[in-house]
């Protein structure tokens, strides 16, 4: 008997397992049928999501923390207008993520025949968002297309990519089996030896060389600690890149380039160097750091190397590669670090001294979470006051563990992050940050972590009964506060109704206790602090 011929549906969901695909989120619906047929016996685990939004943020929250690419497969229409917001933080944050949709049948397309889920021209949608939004025209593109991802994912600045199949390419059968074609992953090289050479040049030479390190360093640790050691040099990050040296090494700036104090440090610097990073204003809470030194670059994306911030040297390469050569080129013992090192525990005391009141509630949350967070925890967080304060005073374990919509900064990014992160990190302990209003985007996602957890899952929902930013920004400008004082629902009750085990906690002390039992038991759990009693 003759093995059964596959369906592009099938055939690609093998190819996608061929290229290492473990995980994939989702809802089916009619128009991916033929992509499920495909999964029984792939290998590959489908986690139900409640909302296509949920299922990209899952798929970002899966990448982040394990940095293989996340996959989530959506209907037509719909499902690739709700998952077009997840595609677009994932774009603003350089995270890998593979969109897999259906579409109308090819002969309908751009016809306007009103079929199911039509839209007009849906890879219009994605393409602003993508590193590229492509169509299948037939099986046979499939295996063109996926390896033109995995090949973005693999070598250039990973951003998502979009692969729209019409309903007859899903269901048409494979002309060849092509499920085993893995084609050739190519891979990250260093900068050009001469660039390093010049750039090498350049730090040996400074007096006061400062760094800083982000996303795209986030697997050069080692390479970027031994840098800072050799030049003597202070080392900021962004919210991307927190945990890549140690929270108390002497020359961790840490994300401290969003506050006052680092904007003053980094004014010092003679020569910066910027890895893996896109200098952009929501890293910094300013348009423009106070830049005096010379900059050198290095990216995989070379259109950063003359935008906002023109450099004097431009490294196109891998971090890790380049910092690597670079160490080689400057061949000198660890340089004089009395200065830097001082300038650094005086930021930090300066930081520390200088916070505001609801900065210094914040801080004494962010203390007991601190203490109570298993070795190896992830923290995910959502677009609230308590995250942003998070975002430069808490001190991340290591990289991959602080997830933030930093570029985008979309409501409802945490919850379901987080359960992605705990599917691509089973072993990690995971706490989410998230205010009462970007709960409410994405609270239905509870249900999937229920049904999918079996490892703790902390939530924290600081919860103000505000939309507690806009209403400081709308009294900062004089304008009275419209539409920022919604009526919630009881949390607890909800919480419950989903199946978690809940807490309010009265104080910091019982907010300590509540986590403590929260990461000692399996599945999720809703921890909701109200803002009066964080003052207790």
């Amino acid at each position: 008997m003759h093995e059964q011929t596959l369906t592009g549906g099938q055939a690609l969901v093998r190819l996608l397992a061929g290229y290492g695909v473990d995980t994939v989120f989702g809802i089916p619906g009619v128009h991916t049928l033929e992509l499920y047929r495909g999964l029984p016996g792939s290998g590959i685990r489908h986690v139900l999501t409640r909302h296509e939004q949920g299922a990209g943020f899952m798929a970002d929250g899966y990448a982040r923390v394990s940095g293989k690419p996340g996959v989530c497969f959506v209907i037509s229409g719909p499902g690739v207008t709700n998952v077009a917001t997840p595609i677009g933080q994932a774009y603003a944050d350089s995270i890998p993520l593979l969109v897999i949709s259906s579409v109308n049948h090819s002969a309908s397309l751009g016809k306007g025949w009103g079929s199911l889920h039509e839209t007009q021209d849906q890879r219009a949608i994605t393409a602003p968002i993508t590193a590229f939004s492509a169509l299948a025209l037939s099986p046979e593109d499939l295996p063109e297309l996926l390896a033109r991802a995995f090949a973005v994912f693999d070598s250039e600045r990973p951003r998502p990519v979009h692969l729209s199949v019409p309903l007859d390419v899903l269901a048409a059968p494979v002309a060849r089996d092509w499920t085993g074609e893995v084609r050739r992953r190519p891979a990250r090289g260093p900068a050009a030896a001469a660039d390093v050479h010049q750039a090498a040049d350049l730090l040996r030479l400074a007096k006061r060389p400062m760094i800083i390190a982000g996303g795209g360093a986030l697997h050069a640790g080692a390479a970027l600690q031994e840098l800072a050691t050799r030049l003597g040099a202070v080392c900021f990050s962004s919210v991307a890149g927190k945990g890549l040296l140690a929270d108390r090494a002497p020359l961790n700036a840490g994300a401290t380039l969003c506050v006052e104090p680092g904007w003053q440090l980094i004014s010092q610097a003679d020569v910066v160097l910027a890895v893996g990073t896109e200098m952009a204003d929501t890293d910094y809470w300013r348009e423009r750091l106070p830049l005096n030194g010379q900059l050198v670059r290095l990216d995989l994306d070379p259109r950063k190397f003359n935008d906002f911030y023109p450099c004097a040297v431009a490294l196109h390469g891998d971090a890790r590669q380049t910092l690597e050569a670079l160490l080689e080129d400057l061949e000198q013992p660890p340089a004089d670090s009395g200065w830097a090192v001082g300038a650094v525990a005086r930021l930090r005391r300066t930081v520390d001294e200088g916070q505001g009141p609801l900065q210094r509630i914040h801080q004494q949350i962010l203390q007991r979470v601190a203490a109570e967070l298993p070795e190896r925890g992830f923290i995910s967080s959502d677009m609230t006051q308590l995250a942003y304060s998070g975002n430069y005073l808490y001190p991340s374990q290591g990289p991959r563990s602080w997830l933030h919509p930093t570029g985008y900064g979309t409501l409802g990014y945490g919850l379901p992050a987080a359960i992605g992160a705990k599917l691509g990190a089973p072993g990690r302990p995971g706490l989410v940050l998230v205010g009462d209003g970007g709960f409410l985007y994405t609270v239905q996602e509870l249900a999937t972590a229920v049904e999918e957890l079996d490892s703790p899952l902390v939530v924290l929902l600081w919860n103000n009964d505000a939309l507690g930013q806009i209403r400081d920004d709308m009294q900062a400008l004089d304008i009275e506060p419209i539409g920022v004082l919604p009526r919630n629902p009881d949390f607890t009750a909800l919480a419950r109704a989903f199946g978690c085990p809940v807490s309010q906690p009265a104080s910091l002390d019982e907010l300590q206790q509540a986590l403590r039992r929260g990461f000692a038991q399996p599945g999720v759990t809703l921890i909701e602090l109200k803002h009066a009693c964080a003052q207790a």
